[in-house]
């Protein structure tokens, strides 16, 4: 992947959900001194950065205009071009992880090669990946895995790897969506990757290592979900965890926009994420449960938390409240 120009400007295009915005706060969240505003259609979701035109960001030194919605199906609607042709005739690089990649709008590419700029899809790479092969790899591996999409499985990694740091641990987040990628500088967008070569591209994102090192993994989709639970399988067989980590939003009680797919328990679904993991790992345990909790008052995470450590025997943690230590403790054996 090319090295992007820093700052970013966020875009947010036309998108009503928060959760279709996750590329814009996943960079706001965890790369803020890159982010110098957002910018949108009137009337479209706000992540609460300062509002900059295309012009403005340009003038506080912004490179690139970083489209921050990951929406189902990974679409660039037509109606976003007037604004991504108004950032390019300011200077900006643009920046997608949309499946729908820039250069198939002339107007884009004829645009960018007139004021000398870059079209940079991020979701998209020309690396062949093989079919994933099974073998045992060395290093330690901890993937992130989730009852639904979009509810904390990136922040969940992210703070594992930082925490595992704090720790004076060897760990590596490795990226497997445009997110993690913009944050992390490289990385395979596994939900690209044909099907076959899903397994193999985790293997090749995840290789030999140390011993002592830990690859914390990105998960991406969720076993329960319709349309996603492919990627979801191939990413968890080739990854081998040694640990997992189920992330979880307590208010979901089905898979978000389908409300005709109920979300099982945690201990099914902890019971149905081992036994799949099991295929290339037979020695996988589940380190912990990591929870969404801002919608929960401090007393309603309290008793939730309590409630399903209680449940599962295993430490229950928010990547953003409070942090991920004793998931790590769990990990490292220490108390």
């Amino acid at each position: 992947m090319p090295e992007l120009r820093k700052p970013y400007l966020l875009y947010l295009g036309d998108a009503q959900y928060p959760t279709d915005a996750k590329t814009a706060c996943g960079l706001r969240d965890w790369c803020r001194d890159d982010v110098v505003g957002e910018w949108s259609i009137p009337g479209a979701v706000s992540v609460g950065l300062p509002r900059r035109s295309p012009a403005d960001a340009a003038a506080e030194g912004a490179g690139s205009l970083v489209i921050g919605i990951a929406s189902v199906g990974g679409k660039l609607p037509e109606a976003w071009v007037p604004d991504l042709l108004a950032a390019i005739e300011n200077g900006l690089d643009i920046v997608s992880g949309m499946h729908t990649r820039l250069t198939s709008f002339p107007a884009l590419v004829s645009a960018a090669a007139a004021r000398g700029v870059r079209l940079v899809d991020v979701r998209h790479s020309d690396q062949a990946f093989p079919a994933g092969e099974g073998t045992k790899r060395t290093g330690l591996r901890i993937a992130t895995v989730g009852t639904d999409c979009a509810l904390g499985k990136k922040y969940t990694a992210l703070a594992l790897t930082n925490a595992l740091h704090a720790r004076g641990q060897k760990a590596t987040f490795r990226a497997t969506g445009q997110t993690g990628i913009m944050i992390a500088g490289s990385g395979v967008a596994i939900d690209a990757v044909v099907a076959d070569f899903i397994a193999g591209a985790a293997e090749t994102l995840s290789p030999n290592n140390d011993p002592d090192h830990y690859d914390v993994i990105e998960g991406q989709g969720s076993l329960f979900h319709p349309a996603y639970a492919g990627v979801t399988l191939g990413l968890l067989h080739g990854s081998q965890p040694d640990w997992i980590v189920l992330c979880h939003d307590p208010t979901r009680l089905t898979i978000e926009y389908r409300p005709e797919f109920p979300i099982p328990p945690l201990a099914d679904a902890v019971a149905q994420y081992l036994q799949a993991a099991r295929i290339t790992n037979r020695g996988v345990a589940l380190a912990g449960v990591s929870i969404n909790s801002s919608s929960l008052n401090d007393a309603e995470w309290a008793e939730y938390r309590d409630r399903v450590q209680q449940e599962l025997g295993v430490p229950v943690c928010d990547p953003m409240r409070g942090g991920m230590d004793p998931i790590v403790s769990r990990v490292l054996g220490v108390q």
